[in-house]
């Protein structure tokens, strides 16, 4: 049980936090900013997503009937299922899965220990598309560096032979943006440490949690590149290695990594649409992804970003047919280098698309929106920070940028808008064994669809044009 409560319901603490931040957030919806004049309807579409419990129930039936769900596997091939019949019964029209085939990397055992000077076991987690070990794993001694970019300017003698460790440790920021940076350690460092002849990696967690619990994630093996075992230390396992290295005397370890690649793997994609009255004023696509990581049952990663696509689009509904088409797009495959994506491209890229929004970030409040729309639109982008200000979300002044999900339509050209989530606790939770529903909170989500309900309300019946062929 979660906080005292019962299975699959929120516990009364969660019910009190959710109540006293709805009745926060409409009392500012029901008085707004002095200055501010919110279209009229969008202050009773946020009061009624702000009483939401679909995403909540949605969350919860995910998580707790299908679980972990990585990839081209069975497990994600339950996930679609249980999408299209949820869909379905929550009255989306065109409800569908879109099948296609990818490459499926299997974890196997994940074990470590030092060896020398000071015997010890290590938790980690292997990450996606690691190389692997033999069944007996391999033993070699630690060529230790602070920083990825240490590594990079290490000559290839010191690497040559040895288990590279790079301790690159990240912080908290509310945008995440620390991400991109710390992250190169998991991205290019296993390439960067077999191109130097290193015989396996390890990293510290890209992760802001100081649990005993490894953050996996994908890394892309560079072109030409031989495949070495590499995983992830947890961030209390990475300083004690570290501690240990800092005594001076050569350390020798002993890995266990064993995992396999499988090909043409059947996965999907799944779809859902609140039909518009206007079949040319184009497609707003609503992303999330179904596919989890292995370790824990994929809540916020992205179970509650499907919640809040699918929860706000019915909210959209209920107060009336919109002009667009609404979409939601729950991707197959997008923790293991976005196949969902290009494959929704690849069935749908030539039709009109008037804009893309994508949750993937967790399912703490919404507090800022950024916009990359065509010239001429600032009326319409004026109308959704309006709109959005009594919910307690500020104007951000970066470009909109979309997630991994969009990022072919994105690239394309096809107008985007971000609702950019409070990441500062995302990282102590991404990728790990943490990932469960007990880490949602209702308040917030119901917020996270009151703010997505009242922006694809006002795209979906924008009267400017949007569309992108």
């Amino acid at each position: 049980m979660a906080n005292g409560g019962s299975p699959g319901k929120p516990s009364a603490m969660q019910k009190i936090r959710s109540g006293t931040l709805a009745a926060l957030l409409l009392g500012s919806i029901l008085t707004p900013a002095a200055g501010i004049a919110a279209p009229a309807d969008s202050s009773a579409i946020a009061t009624a997503a702000l009483k939401d419990d679909v995403a909540y129930d949605f969350t919860e039936g995910l998580t707790t009937e299908v679980g972990p769900r990585p990839a081209g596997t069975p497990q994600e091939a339950r996930a679609r299922d249980w999408a299209v019949a949820k869909l379905k019964a929550l009255g989306f029209s065109n409800v569908r899965a879109e099948p296609y085939t990818m490459p499926v990397w299997v974890r196997g055992k994940d074990e470590a220990r030092i060896i020398a000077p000071f015997p010890q076991n290590l938790t980690l987690a292997a990450l996606g598309n690691s190389g692997s070990t033999p069944e007996a794993g391999i033993d070699g001694e630690v060529a230790y560096f602070p920083t990825i970019a240490d590594l990079e300017a290490a000559p290839d003698s010191s690497v040559k032979g040895k288990i590279v460790f790079v301790s690159h440790g990240m912080t908290a920021t509310q945008d995440g943006s620390s991400y991109g940076y710390y992250g190169a350690a998991r991205r290019q460092g296993p390439s960067i440490a077999s191109k130097k002849g290193a015989i396996a990696i390890i990293i510290r967690s890209i992760g802001t949690d100081h649990h005993r619990v490894p953050h996996t994630g994908v890394q892309m093996w560079a072109d030409g590149v031989k495949p070495i075992p590499a995983a992830a230390l947890t961030v209390p396992d990475a300083e004690q290695l570290a501690r240990v290295v800092s005594r001076g005397k050569p350390v020798t370890m002993h890995l266990t990594l064993t995992s396999k690649m499988l090909k043409d793997q059947p996965s999907g994609n799944v779809i859902g649409e609140i039909p518009g009255s206007d079949p040319k004023a184009g497609i707003v696509v609503a992303a999330c992804h179904l596919d989890s990581w292995d370790q824990g049952t994929g809540a916020i990663d992205d179970a509650t970003g499907c919640a809040i696509a699918a929860s706000s689009a019915l909210q959209v509904a209920k107060a009336g047919q919109p002009r667009r088409t609404i979409r939601v797009l729950m991707a197959g495959a997008e923790e293991v280098g976005g196949d969902g994506a290009r494959a929704y491209y690849k069935a749908h890229g030539k039709e009109p698309h008037a804009l893309a929004i994508e949750s993937d970030f967790g399912a703490d409040r919404i507090w800022r929106v950024d916009f990359k729309l065509p010239q001429g639109h600032e009326a319409l982008a004026d109308r959704v920070k309006q709109a959005l200000a009594p919910l307690g979300v500020g104007a951000g002044r970066q470009e909109a940028g979309g997630g991994a999900d969009i990022a072919p339509l994105v690239k394309a050209g096809v107008p985007v808008i971000d609702l950019q989530q409070d990441g500062t606790r995302y990282f102590d939770l991404h990728h790990t064994p943490d990932d469960t529903l007990d880490k949602v909170d209702p308040g917030q989500l119901s917020q996270n669809v009151a703010a997505w309900a009242v922006t694809l309300n006002l795209v979906a019946n924008a009267p400017e044009t949007l569309n992108v062929n």
